[in-house]
Parts: structure tokens; C-alpha cells; sequence
């Protein structure tokens, strides 16, 4: 069984930071790219970001050059590092192969407001 446990998140003023991250068990995560997504209430989740197998990094436009993603294979942990936050940032973060093919953690919330 794969289970996926996010933590870092919290409540953080506009321009904040805050470093999110994610703990894999039951497998081994050197093989699949690895993402990490957020969803809004009553909104579809959508990938913010992801790093491939061989540490590539790829980001939506609206978080390029603010998110910074990262992996420990040996530790089975991937991280996403968020710099200059804003509101729209405002979200439930979860990370997951960009397969989506493991079920979801509980996934960690951020709130970014003054």
C-alpha cells in the first residue's frame, strides 16, 4: 500500500514563504516523476509542478520562479519550497505521481492572507 502524507503548510502573509513536504511509503520513488498539485473548494486539482526522473523541474506559469520542487530519493520525500506568496496561492497542496495513479494523502493546507 502507498501512502502519501504532505505537511508544511499553515498560515503566512502575502510575500511569505513556506516549505511544503511530502513523505512516501509502500514504494520506491526514484522511477516515477513526481508532482505536486493543489486544489481550491469546488475547483479541479491542478499540478503546480513536477520533477522527473532525473530531476528536471517543470511549473505552471503563475508559480514559475515563486515554487521550487525537489526530491530525496533515498529518503522518499519530495519537497516544494514556495517563496513570495500570494493569495491566490490559497489552497490544499497535495503531491502524487503525475500519473495520479496512487491514492491521495490528506494533503496539507495553505492559507496566505494578512
Amino acid at each position: 500500500q502507498v501512502d502519501l502524507v504532505e505537511s508544511g503548510g499553515g498560515l503566512v502573509q502575502p510575500g511569505g514563504s513556506l516549505s511544503l513536504s511530502c513523505q512516501v511509503s509502500g514504494t520506491i520513488i526514484d522511477i516515477f516523476a513526481m508532482g505536486w498539485y493543489r486544489q481550491v473548494p469546488g475547483q479541479q486539482r491542478e499540478r503546480v509542478a513536477h520533477i522527473a526522473t532525473d530531476f528536471a523541474t517543470y511549473y505552471v506559469p503563475s508559480v514559475k520562479g515563486r515554487f521550487f520542487v525537489s526530491r530525496d530519493n533515498t529518503q522518499r520525500t519530495v519537497s516544494l519550497q514556495m517563496n513570495n506568496l500570494k493569495p491566490e496561492d490559497t489552497a490544499a497542496y497535495y503531491c502524487n505521481v503525475i500519473s495520479e495513479k496512487f491514492p491521495w494523502g490528506p494533503g496539507t493546507q495553505v492559507n496566505v492572507s494578512s
